[in-house]
């Protein structure tokens, strides 16, 4: 599913308006419904809580003028309290005012400072909720005067606040938080999600979203050619290749993993468990040799080769010639997790993502090895026919970019394409909303997953899983965006089970089979 900015939006609207010739009364009287439809669903109790609806001056206070009529209609009558002259609307806005003052509803005007003060002690009533419709998509610097005071005395005050499209004073275009800003427990957003909502700092003031369909068609949304993506069910689903019946283990490819050394074979074993979840073929996972024999005892499907090994306990430059023979007929490999810091292993790796003869990932000490190896290192990455995926956290993600971690949770977005831009490569950022970006600019950001996957092990499972797809033969972009949502929805599952706080990897992978036959199955079966 598509993101949009306010600027996309607005087009997306002038599209279905001039060319479809659909009328922007009746997508604003749509909207406006939806809204009343989701907070009756939402608010069982809204008749004894009550309802005050803050209306702007623009399209978003047309909407929450419509949705009033629409809760009056339904028996729960709002007060209803317009910032700012009825003179000053125009347009449909101004329509919806005429219709809903002819409904015999009231809409009271607050034209000035004074007005408000003499108004908003309505918001301190005990368990009133709040629909902020004053701004939306249409705020530019951030928001002034009297809609700036509304705001302060909202965020004063106990009541629940539900905004209508994005919390009024948050940037549509950028996700920054350019003043004061509504801070949201839900926000019902029109037709597509915006960027604020899924971008921090914004998306922390937007709390809970759901998309209210107002009848714009999808290909007016298309015609767009956004170039982000909200990673949902149905998003990926169709990227999850059936099995066929007449096939064998060697139809879903080998992956051969470059992982472990002494004392982190466990993140070997982790990622040969969790390629196996994903319906590889063969797994055959290359350690150190003191490593093997651990690997080895952990997990009878895997497969294990013993490597040339350094002083240290890690893979030694001299295994190189017996990584390159494994590779010879794998369909992909994965190189990283728990190698281990030796510097020797560190020219092994390069050595081996240079000479990949097969779709790669890279994780781990493997980033770290092309981290401590300067800028020629990391720009070569993606030379060669082979894809190469990088799946860095935010600490990786700076060592390779030579920045700060603080500075790339700033930016998530804008890091994760960044890195792929300059490497060539396929990058997940991982974290809360991971990234996936790929070298053209695209980027989908991730609707699963939980804090309580923020724990040792869970990038080893999502370096399999990433393995194995690729083997299978999936593209290296759409086998990250598959990737991601399986691991996260995996978490969740598992948090579900049994809490975030006790969260481990191994039960996300316990839970990996069900998120996997959740999906395929069809988002009916189950809500994501």
């Amino acid at each position: 599913m598509e993101i949009l900015t306010g600027e996309q939006m607005r087009r997306v609207d002038d599209r279905a308006i001039r060319d479809l010739g659909i009328p922007g009364l009746l997508l604003m009287e749509s909207a406006g419904r939806g809204v009343a439809e989701s907070l009756l669903g939402d608010y069982p109790d809204l008749r004894s809580r009550g309802v005050v609806i803050l209306c702007g001056k623009g399209n978003n206070g047309g909407d929450g003028i419509v949705a009033a009529r629409h809760l009056a209609r339904a028996g729960v009558v709002p007060s209803v309290l317009l910032l700012g002259a009825a003179s000053e609307l125009s347009g449909d806005a101004a329509v919806q005012l005429v219709a809903a003052r002819g409904s015999g509803l009231e809409v009271v005007e607050v034209r000035s400072e004074r007005d408000w003060e003499l108004r908003r002690t309505i918001l301190s009533r005990p368990g009133v909720v709040v629909v902020d419709a004053m701004l939306g998509t249409g705020v530019r610097g951030g928001a002034r005067g009297l809609t700036a005071s509304a705001i302060a005395d909202l965020l004063a005050s106990k009541a629940e606040v539900v905004s209508v499209d994005l919390p009024s004073g948050l940037d549509a275009d950028s996700g920054a938080v350019p003043g004061p800003a509504v801070a949201a427990v839900r926000t019902y957003t029109m037709c597509r999600p915006k960027l604020p909502l899924v971008v921090e700092p914004a998306a922390a003031l937007a709390g809970t979203w759901k998309i209210v369909p107002i009848g714009v068609p999808d290909s007016a949304v298309a015609e767009e050619r956004a170039d982000l993506e909200w990673l949902d069910a149905d998003s990926v689903r169709p990227l999850l290749p059936p099995r066929e019946p007449a096939s064998h283990k060697g139809t879903y490819g080998h992956l051969l993993a470059v992982a472990g050394s002494r004392g982190k074979s466990g993140a070997a074993v982790l990622l040969g468990r969790a390629a196996l979840r994903c319906g590889v073929g063969l797994v055959t996972v290359a350690s150190p040799a003191s490593s093997q024999p651990v690997v080895a005892a952990q997990q009878a499907e895997l497969m294990t080769e013993p490597l040339e090994e350094t002083a240290r306990g890690g893979a030694a430059l001299g295994a190189l010639g017996r990584v390159l023979d494994l590779m010879a007929g794998r369909d992909a490999l994965a190189v990283g997790p728990g190698l281990g810091p030796d510097p020797e292993t560190a020219r092994l790796v390069l050595e081996v993502v240079a000479r990949r003869s097969a779709p790669a990932v890279l994780d781990a000490d493997g980033l770290n090895a092309v981290a401590a190896s300067g800028s020629r290192a990391l720009s070569s990455l993606g030379a060669g026919p082979q894809p190469l995926a990088l799946t860095p956290h935010p600490g990786e993600a700076a060592r390779l970019l030579g920045s700060e971690p603080r500075e790339i949770q700033k930016d998530r977005l804008g890091a994760a394409r960044r890195l792929a831009r300059e490497t060539g490569a396929v990058v997940v950022l991982k974290g809360h909303r991971t990234v996936v970006a790929t070298p053209d600019g695209r980027a989908s950001i991730n609707s699963t997953g939980n804090p309580g996957m923020a724990t040792a092990g869970m990038g080893d499972v999502l370096t399999g899983m990433l393995g194995a797809f690729l083997a299978r033969g999936i593209p290296a972009a759409d086998a990250a965006r598959l990737s991601v949502f399986l691991h996260g929805a995996a978490g969740d599952l598992a948090a579900a089970r049994l809490g975030q706080e006790a969260l481990m990897a191994t039960d996300a992978m316990q839970d990996l089979p069900e998120a996997i036959r959740a999906l395929a199955a069809g988002s009916e079966e189950r809500e994501w």
